[in-house]
C-alpha cells in the first residue's frame, strides 16, 4: 500500500513545481513591481542607488549578461559549423542561406513602411513640448559605408573576429569550415568529431547558466525600473505608443500571416512556445543573449532542424533588425515633425532604403540601434541631436523591439526550414 500511494503522489508533486519559463516570467513581473516601488516609495540615498540599484541589481545583472555573451561566440561558431557540415551539400546550404537573407531584408524593409505609415498617421512629435523631455548625451560613430560592410563580411584574421564578437565574419569562417569537413568527410572524422562533441558542451552550459536567468532578469528589470519610474515616458507617450503599435502589428500580424501563408501552421501555437524567449528577450535586450535559447525552443517545442537554426538564427541576431527598423522609421518622423522640418515622399523612401542597409551587421546588444540611427537621420538632413530626445526612454522600447526582433528570427526560421522538408510538424503540434 505504502508503495503505490508514494507512486500515485509523484505526479502530483511535479505539477506543483513551476518550469523555468515560469520562472523568468514570475521573475520579470515581480522585478518591475518591486522596481516602481523602490523608485516611487524609498527615498534617494546611498544605500538606494549606490549599494542596491548601481551595485547588488547592477553587478548580478550584468554578469549574467556577460555569462550568457559568454556562450555566444563558441556556441554560434560550433553550431554553423556542425549545421553546414550536416547540410553538406554547398547547393542546398546555399539555396537555405539565399531564402534566409531576402526574407530578412523584405521583413525589415517593411517593418521601416509599417514604422513610417504609423508615424505619419499619429504624428508623435507635433505638440511636444521640447523643455519637459529628459535629454541624453549624445556621441555619435562615424556611419559605415556600404561597401566597407560587404569587405568585413569576409574576416582578415578568423581569431581577431571571435575575439572582437564580430558576428558576420564569425558566420562566413564557420561556413566554410563546415564546407570543408563535409568535403574531406572520414578522413577529418576527428575534427568533425571534436566539434560536434564541443557543440554539446557549449549547449550544456547554455542549459546550466539558463538555470539561473530568472534571478538574472529580476536585476535587470529591477533596475530599469527603479532607475526610470515613469516620470520619463509622460512627454513620451505618444511616441512610445507609436513605436509599440508598429512593434506589435510587425510581431502578431504581418509575423504570423507570413508563418501561416507558407507553412500552414497555427501562428497562436507559434506565439504561445516562443512566447518564453520573447519575455527573455524583452528582460536581457540583447538578441545575441538569446540565441542559445532560441535554437533550443525551436528544436524542443517547434520541431525544427538544428541543421537550419543553427545558421539562420545566429545569422538573424547580426542582420535582422526589424524592431530596431521601426523605431528609426518612427524617430524619424517624430524628430523632424519636432523640429519642424517637413518630410518629401523621396526623403521617406530613402529612409526605408537606408534603415534597411543599417539593419545588416548591426551587433546584436542592448541601444546598437541609436548608433545607425545617426546614419538614417544624416541620410534625410535631420540634426543627430536629435537622438538625445529619444534617449531617456529608449530601455524600455530596446527590450520590446528585442523580442521583435528574435521572433522574426524564429518565424523565418520556421519558413525555411519548412521548404526545406526539415520541419517535424508532430513536434509543433504536440502540446
Amino acid at each position: 500500500m505504502a508503495k503505490t500511494e508514494t507512486k500515485s503522489r509523484n505526479p502530483v508533486k511535479k505539477k506543483k513545481g513551476m518550469d523555468l519559463t515560469t520562472k523568468i516570467f514570475v521573475a520579470l513581473l515581480v522585478g518591475a513591481v518591486l522596481g516602481v516601488l523602490i523608485h516611487y516609495f524609498v527615498p534617494a540615498s546611498y544605500i538606494r542607488d549606490t549599494v542596491i540599484i548601481e551595485g547588488i541589481l547592477y553587478v548580478v545583472g550584468q554578469g549574467f549578461i556577460r555569462l550568457m555573451q559568454m556562450l555566444v561566440v563558441p556556441l554560434v561558431f560550433c553550431s554553423l559549423v556542425c549545421g553546414s557540415m550536416a547540410i553538406g551539400d554547398t547547393k542546398t546550404l546555399g539555396k537555405v542561406g539565399v531564402k534566409t537573407i531576402v526574407f530578412y531584408l523584405c521583413t525589415t524593409a517593411l517593418a521601416v513602411c509599417i514604422a513610417l505609415g504609423t508615424a505619419l498617421v499619429i504624428n508623435p512629435g507635433i505638440g511636444l513640448s521640447m523643455d519637459s523631455i529628459q535629454k541624453g548625451d549624445v556621441t555619435v560613430n562615424e556611419p559605415t559605408s556600404v561597401t566597407t560592410t560587404l569587405l568585413n563580411i569576409i574576416p582578415k584574421n578568423p581569431i581577431g573576429s571571435m575575439a572582437n564578437g564580430d558576428m558576420l565574419p564569425i558566420i562566413v569562417f564557420a561556413l566554410f569550415v563546415g564546407i570543408m569537413l563535409a568535403k574531406l568527410g572520414s578522413k577529418a572524422s576527428t575534427v568533425s568529431n571534436f566539434f560536434s562533441q564541443f557543440n554539446d558542451v557549449m549547449m550544456e552550459m547554455t542549459m546550466t547558466i539558463m538555470s539561473v536567468a530568472p534571478v538574472g532578469v529580476f536585476c535587470l528589470i529591477c533596475r530599469t525600473f527603479a532607475n526610470l519610474g515613469f516620470s520619463a515616458f509622460k512627454p513620451m507617450l505618444k511616441y512610445m505608443g507609436n513605436v509599440t503599435l508598429a512593434l506589435i502589428i510587425q510581431c502578431f500580424v504581418i509575423y504570423q500571416i507570413l508563418l501561416f501563408l507558407f507553412t500552414r501552421l497555427n501562428p497562436l501555437k507559434f506565439i504561445k512556445k516562443f512566447f518564453p524567449v520573447m519575455m527573455f528577450a524583452f528582460s536581457t535586450a540583447t538578441s545575441n543573449a538569446t540565441i542559445p535559447m532560441s535554437i533550443d525552443t525551436l528544436n524542443k517545442k517547434m520541431g525544427v532542424s538544428k541543421q537550419i537554426s543553427s545558421f539562420t538564427i545566429p545569422l538573424g541576431a547580426t542582420i535582422n533588425m526589424d524592431g530596431t527598423s521601426i523605431m528609426q522609421g518612427v524617430a524619424v518622423v517624430f524628430i523632424a515633425q519636432a523640429y519642424g522640418i517637413p518630410l518629401t515622399p523621396a526623403n521617406l523612401a530613402t529612409v526605408v532604403l537606408t534603415a534597411t542597409i543599417a539593419s545588416i551587421g548591426t551587433a546584436g546588444v542592448p541601444s546598437v540601434g541609436l548608433i545607425t540611427l545617426a546614419m538614417v537621420l544624416s541620410s534625410v538632413g535631420l540634426p543627430t541631436e536629435g537622438i538625445a530626445l529619444i534617449m531617456g526612454i529608449d530601455r524600455i522600447l530596446d527590450m520590446l523591439r528585442t523580442a521583435v526582433n528574435i521572433t522574426g528570427d524564429a518565424v523565418c526560421t520556421t519558413i525555411v526550414c519548412q521548404q526545406e522538408n526539415a520541419l517535424n510538424r508532430d513536434v509543433f503540434n504536440k502540446d
